[in-house]
């Protein structure tokens, strides 16, 4: 099989979200469903493989923690906290992407050792929640215990940049920023048709 990411067309730096969404493209598009009574059905169906393949591939390289160059990154995610062996991290991360924070939190606290992949996954969570100041602290720890960490260095960045105009601080309630403003009214516009609800 060819590169799975350019099966997908992301590069190998792509979020999860962003190889999720190129996935979703494709299918719709490729989708068996489609191509009934069409000559280019067996095409669409060969496309279709190809396209689970690779997503599949790409999923279970990044969940194991396996490293696609020798950078020792994968996808953007580095993966010390993998190499430690503890599947926990995994877990965590699956249900941070999942968008089940409580029970995130809560697997992190059962975690014994607080390392640099500890802090970088409580920042993460608390950057999810909102909770700016204490996902700047998460980060800066997570860094200064793992400098050569490059996933955990590019979310510093990115925290310190927002800092720059003023990061929300502690209390600020996940749903009242801009651009989940604009978000939600973007959905309600395609709910709605065009405003005629």
């Amino acid at each position: 099989m060819r590169d799975p990411y350019s099966v997908l067309g992301v590069s190998q730096n792509a979020s999860d979200d962003e190889v999720k969404k190129a996935y979703r493209e494709l299918a719709r598009k490729y989708h068996p469903d489609n191509y009934q009574n069409n000559p280019l059905a067996d095409l669409a169906e060969e496309k279709m493989k190809e396209i689970n393949e690779a997503y599949d591939t790409i999923t279970k390289q990044r969940a194991g923690g396996y490293t696609g160059s020798s950078s020792g990154s994968y996808g953007g995610y580095q993966r010390s906290g993998y190499a430690s062996g503890n599947p926990a991290y995994v877990r965590i991360r699956n249900l941070i992407n999942a968008g089940d924070l409580n029970q995130a939190e809560q697997m992190l606290y059962e975690v014994g050792q607080k390392d640099g992949e500890w802090y970088f996954l409580s920042g993460s969570i608390a950057y999810r929640k909102g909770w700016m100041d204490e996902a700047m602290q998460n980060y800066t720890r997570a860094v200064q215990m793992d400098p050569n960490n490059m996933e955990y260095r590019q979310a510093l960045a990115v925290m310190q940049r927002g800092s720059m105009g003023g990061y929300r601080p502690a209390g600020y309630t996940a749903g009242l920023d801009t651009m989940d403003c604009c978000t939600t009214m973007l959905c309600l516009n395609c709910l709605c048709g065009g405003g005629h609800c």
